[in-house]
């Protein structure tokens, strides 16, 4: 785990449509549904002026914590000047310092797993805007590396 700062940033992707929660397991569905979408649609070839091929996954306005519903967002980095296409939507995270946390191992094990870290540990979370990276090293879903970032009070 290391802290890191990062400035605020633009994405353009999907949203899901409503808060999901942690309990029953219902933010898996929820998140996996809106995965499905996002490939099934090719949200990403549609998704204008990317910085990168990396897509974010953005669990923000949460209620309280992990406990209560939060919202959900499946995006790409975009020039903060782009337009918006009318099926998408966009999402500005603010500038906020982090632990980054990475995760390795079979996919989607190994996120559960160190969700399930992150939320037994001693981070003092804000929960603010917190996000996975999906890269190149998360391609092969059996020996997948991605970097969660978990934000937290400076």
């Amino acid at each position: 785990m290391t802290d890191c700062k990062k400035d605020d940033f633009k994405l353009i992707g999907l949203k899901l449509g409503h808060k999901t929660t942690n309990q029953n397991n219902q933010s898996s569905s929820d998140c996996g549904n809106l995965w499905q979408k996002f490939e099934k649609d090719k949200i990403f070839e549609l998704i204008p002026n990317k910085l990168s091929n990396e897509i974010y996954a953005v669990y923000f306005d949460y209620e309280e914590d992990e406990t209560k519903p939060f919202s959900y967002f499946i995006g790409c980095k975009v020039d903060k000047n782009s337009e918006v296409p009318s099926n998408l939507d966009s999402l500005e995270i603010p500038t906020q310092s982090y632990v980054k946390v990475t995760a390795k191992g079979v996919m989607t094990a190994c996120i559960t797993e160190t969700w399930r870290k992150i939320w037994n540990s001693d981070i003092q979370r804000k929960f603010g805007f917190d996000f996975e990276i999906y890269d190149e090293r998360s391609q092969n879903w059996n020996d997948a590396e991605l970097d969660i970032y978990v934000s937290i009070y400076e």
